[in-house]
């Protein structure tokens, strides 16, 4: 892998949770997951199984990966072997969100979310 030095003048993250990262620096391996049931209701009812993530298919259907055809040619030349940031600003990151400054030979992220509303029945 390519090694770089990499320099970076000012750094500011307000707010960084939910297993979210900061690195700088080269990294071999890169991997994000995060899964979440976001439930929104009119009234305060809980059935007591909520929270299995098992119960949704968007939790455990494979995430399709179309194969590529393209033949893909690349050239790099990196005269000054320095990666330079001036300023970066962050106000919030979270739910495995990732600022990473260097070089990384592979990078996977998956994000899944279930997002469920349960308004009242208004007759």
């Amino acid at each position: 892998m390519l090694q770089r030095s990499s320099v970076v003048d000012y750094l500011k993250v307000n707010s960084a949770t939910f297993a979210s990262t900061v690195q700088l620096g080269d990294s071999k391996i890169i991997n994000g997951f995060s899964r979440a049931l976001a439930v929104q209701r009119e009234a305060e009812q809980f059935y007591g199984n909520e929270g299995n993530f098992a119960s949704y298919r968007v939790f455990s259907e494979p995430i399709p990966f179309p194969p590529i055809t393209e033949n893909v040619t690349h050239s790099t030349q990196n005269l000054i072997p320095l990666i330079k940031v001036q300023n970066i600003s962050i106000i919030a990151m979270s739910s495995t969100a990732i600022l990473h400054v260097g070089n990384s030979e592979n990078v996977s992220m998956e994000a899944r979310i279930k997002h469920i509303r349960q308004l009242l029945n208004k007759e």
